[in-house]
């Protein structure tokens, strides 16, 4: 555990972090109760991240973000983020999907540093908003994200479709 004191450093990803990001993402998992959904692997959020110079399809591209936080030699903390677009602002913005600190390294200004970051990039890239999703029991995330500014929307719910009822609906077809 780091000291009050002790230093970190925010800084982007490299495809050299991409096993130390997975690790922090199943230790995420761990924590939200929900290690049995990891199904990816540190080969797809690789090509995510960095994609695949040698590919030239669609499936090439990168997808993702992610900014890290390191002590000593050691991944403490990630951000993974992407970009999407508010039709109201008409303007794009940045969806912070995955925000994590190892237990042993919170309340030194870690996560305050990785939410700063994601920040800083949305205005460098003259987005209209940064947005994210908290567990409704989360009750110290929720605080950590007021405390910094953000409101909760209490008038808007999630919708999710995978696995097979997302092939379900990619079938059906419009009455139109």
């Amino acid at each position: 555990m780091l000291s009050n004191s002790a230093t970190f450093k925010i800084r982007l990803a490299t495809p050299a972090d991409v096993p130390e990001i997975f690790s922090l993402i199943q230790a995420l998992a761990e924590y939200e109760k929900l290690a049995h959904q990891v199904t990816g692997s540190p080969k797809e959020l690789a090509l995510h991240l960095f994609g695949d110079s040698s590919e030239l399809d669609q499936s090439s591209r990168r997808y993702i973000e992610a900014i890290v936080a390191q002590a000593s030699d050691q991944l403490v903390g990630f951000a993974l983020f992407f970009h999407n677009y508010s039709t109201f602002l008409t303007a794009p913005g940045l969806y912070l999907e995955d925000l994590f600190v190892l237990p042993d390294y919170r309340g030194i200004g870690i996560g305050k540093a990785l939410i700063t970051k994601v920040a800083e990039l949305a205005v460098e890239r003259n987005c209209g908003r940064v947005e994210w999703s908290v567990l409704d029991w989360n009750d110290s995330a929720i605080a950590f994200y007021q405390h910094l500014g953000a409101t909760l929307l209490p008038d808007w719910r999630t919708c999710r479709v995978t696995g097979e009822a997302l092939v379900h609906m990619a079938t059906l077809q419009s009455n139109v």
